[in-house]
């Protein structure tokens, strides 16, 4: 599977998308040609305690969307495509004058002991990661992460997803900024406060010493917990 990431971000870390142009770009997405699952990622209301809060708010806006193969994802990236609106703002207030940038990526999904949310629940919160590197070795790199990092994520206490994404070439017309970060991941539990429970565990512990362990690499990491909202396509 191949995902999209665009992110919206303010460079003053003030800005805040509201719900109706959330609901806008919510319809826009639901309509891209041939994508199967969007997600709209939305900051958290509240202070969540979290091990990297110096990393900050994160950005104003991002989303994910899931395409079966690289070709039915480069086919939405055109210049008069939905996706192209969005990035130039759609018309929407809320997204005029953010900084914008994309990437596609190779998604990689790993096992997780109870996938599905309890009843009730309505807004899960990720937890966006991102490495823009470089490594050393690239190979190093994913071969050492892949075959550790996914093992100790899963025992972070109800841990609903677990997805590392890797880099590889694709070709758009967008007018965001590519960017070609040397890898994402995403945690996602079922609110704000499962995700503080999960990373308040030891589990944190035995992630960074995996951590020292990593290949070497550049550019550090950022850590931003999200409300996430779904987006089914259109029929």
């Amino acid at each position: 599977m191949i995902s999209l990431f665009m992110t919206f971000s303010d460079p003053a870390g003030e800005r805040r998308v509201r719900p109706d142009a959330l609901d806008a770009a919510a319809v826009l997405v639901g309509a891209v040609p041939q994508m199967t699952e969007g997600l709209l990622f939305t900051p958290l209301d509240q202070s969540v305690d979290h091990p990297y809060k110096a990393d900050g708010f994160g950005p104003a806006f991002a989303l994910q969307l899931r395409f079966p193969d690289l070709l039915a994802c480069e086919a939405a990236l055109d210049r008069g495509g939905a996706l192209a609106s969005l990035a130039t703002g759609g018309g929407l207030s809320s997204f005029t004058g953010l900084d914008v940038t994309h990437q596609v990526m190779l998604t990689r999904a790993f096992p997780v002991d109870v996938a599905e949310h309890p009843a009730g629940t309505t807004t899960p919160c990720s937890y966006l990661v991102h490495y823009p590197g470089p490594a050393e070795d690239m190979n190093a790199w994913n071969l050492h992460y892949l075959e550790h990092h996914p093992s100790i994520m899963r025992t972070f206490p109800n841990v609903r997803q677990i997805e590392i994404y890797t880099r590889i070439d694709w070709v758009d017309r967008l007018p965001s900024q590519r960017v070609e970060h040397m890898q994402r991941n995403k945690l996602v539990f079922d609110g704000p406060q499962a995700l503080a429970h999960a990373l308040g565990s030891d589990v944190i512990q035995r992630m960074r010493a995996d951590f020292v362990k990593f290949p070497p690499f550049a550019g550090g990491n950022k850590h931003f917990p999200m409300l996430t909202r779904v987006v089914r396509p259109k029929p």
